[in-house]
């Protein structure tokens, strides 16, 4: 598959190019210890293979990713608490968001626009941000995942600690789930 620039999204070397692309332009969102706002949010378009090499490169800290959409007003009203506690928690724990609003219509360059406004709007500058290269239900699939909002949490040790997601809170909450439940079992590793 060839983006409208031209360049390959598929094979070995792609994967190489990606993971070499987000060690450079991705490794400032969560080390950058700096309250200071830069000139704008950065926003890459990942595929499934990009998102875990973004994950993996965080061993050693405890990781948060929430994934989300524009169009979907739960993860839309959550999404400033991810931001929150970025910023309270600190270099920690690092905090990515991985929206979904690319459904297969048109290209994941076209759907960019929006979701760099949404993450402007929220002053998202302080986490990594970036949006799925691959249809929304492509994505969904290789997550095993049946809906957004979902927030998954990484243990320091690369290990998956929790999965929040509708199925979870329903079973284990009695309720949809909330930044105050992420928090929790974040807090909770950043003690062992």
């Amino acid at each position: 598959m060839k983006t409208s620039r031209g360049v390959c999204l598929r094979g070995a070397a792609c994967t190489a190019w990606l993971a070499f692309w987000l060690g450079l332009s991705l490794a400032t969102g969560c080390n950058s210890a700096s309250d200071s706002k830069p000139a704008g949010v950065r926003l890459a378009l990942v595929d499934h293979a990009g998102l875990m090499v973004e994950v993996a490169k965080q061993r050693g800290r405890v990781v948060v990713l929430d994934c989300w959409s524009t169009s979907c007003p739960p993860c839309v009203r959550e999404f400033p608490k991810l931001i929150a506690m970025q910023k309270k928690l600190g270099n920690a724990v690092c905090c990515l968001s991985l929206s979904f609003d690319y459904e297969g219509i048109g290209t994941p360059e076209q759907a960019m626009p929006r979701v760099q406004r949404f993450l402007e709007q929220v002053n998202a500058h302080q986490i990594v941000n970036l949006l799925s290269q691959e249809e929304a239900d492509t994505m969904y699939r290789q997550l095993d995942l049946a809906s957004i909002p979902a927030v998954y949490v990484w243990q320091a040790d690369g290990s998956l600690a929790q999965r929040f997601d509708g199925d979870d809170a329903t079973q284990r909450l009695g309720r949809p789930f909330t930044y105050d439940d992420v928090e929790a079992v974040v807090r909770r590793l950043l003690l062992k």
